[in-house]
């Protein structure tokens, strides 16, 4: 996939317009995400100061903590500090284990309790988390088709879907987003990145650091991080912003100043050779 002329912004839905940089909202939780974190304060620093820093696009779900990351961003952020995502699909269980729920009315029912955490009327971008093998798919989706009919969702997205389940859920409703695994070491998810580029569907990376562990690019990565006086994670979070004008990184952190460094990867541009090097 060769890199296109880029926009700082994309128009999730055709109409939300976001930067193409958000935070992923999961790590302000406890341990194994679950609980609340051990500094409250802090974690509604972070959320606080990456408006500050510009972003406003804001990822979480339901299953965080559960129900703790989205409490935390209504106690931070006023509704039109940004556009927040959140998600509905999953149990969890105490020993952190995340199950698939596709059904219908509990689909439904975690879109109200959602809502009414974060503090809106209608949630702005509600994504189905990963499709459950025991519900049908079409079943699953047509819940979320008739939350956006009712005024509950402004948008529908996915994630941890391939390009078939994307296809037949655009017969369903319009789809916004999609979210799936995607970094410069592992792009399993080409195929359907490339299915949201044709449909102007945004493209949401999860682990866009890979958690840390970003392989046989490390060596790539550090190399050409001594040339822009930067780091190999802010490296990687520039050429995905380049790879595609629909992908948008959400990297998640507990950290201010971790924070602060992943936003200062957009003003790193990155050379054809530089962007052809990590893109092999």
């Amino acid at each position: 996939m060769a890199p296109t002329n880029q926009s700082d912004t994309f128009d999730i839905g055709g109409d939300l317009t976001v930067h193409r940089f958000g935070y992923g909202a999961m790590q302000l939780t406890g341990e194994n995400v679950i609980g609340r974190p051990d500094d409250e304060d802090r974690a509604r620093e972070v959320l606080r100061r990456a408006v500050e820093l510009g972003v406003d696009f804001v990822d979480t779900a339901d299953s965080y903590g559960p129900g703790v990351s989205e409490r935390l961003i209504r106690d931070a952020l006023e509704p039109d500090d940004a556009v927040v995502a959140t998600k509905a699909g999953l149990l969890r269980t105490q020993d952190g284990d995340w199950l698939p729920h596709g059904d219908p009315d509990y689909l439904h029912n975690q879109a109200l309790v959602s809502r009414d955490r974060l503090g809106v009327d209608t949630i702005d971008l509600l994504q189905y988390h990963r499709p459950d093998p025991d519900t049908p798919f079409e079943d699953s989706v047509q819940a979320l088709a008739e939350l956006k009919d009712a005024g509950l969702v402004s948008h529908v997205g996915l994630s941890n879907v391939d390009v078939d389940q994307l296809e037949r859920a655009r017969e369903q409703v319009e789809i916004a987003t999609v979210q799936n695994r995607y970094n410069v070491a592992n792009r399993e998810s080409e195929d359907v990145l490339a299915a949201c580029e044709e449909y102007d569907v945004g493209f949401i990376p999860w682990f866009p650091l890979g958690a840390g562990d970003l392989d046989d690019r490390e060596e790539s990565l550090a190399a050409i991080a001594d040339d822009h006086d930067a780091t190999p994670r802010q490296v990687a979070l520039a050429w995905l912003l380049r790879h595609s004008p629909v992908i948008l990184p959400i990297p998640g952190t507990s950290d201010p100043a971790h924070l602060a460094e992943n936003v200062a990867a957009t003003a790193i541009d990155l050379t054809d050779d530089e962007y052809a090097r990590l893109a092999e």
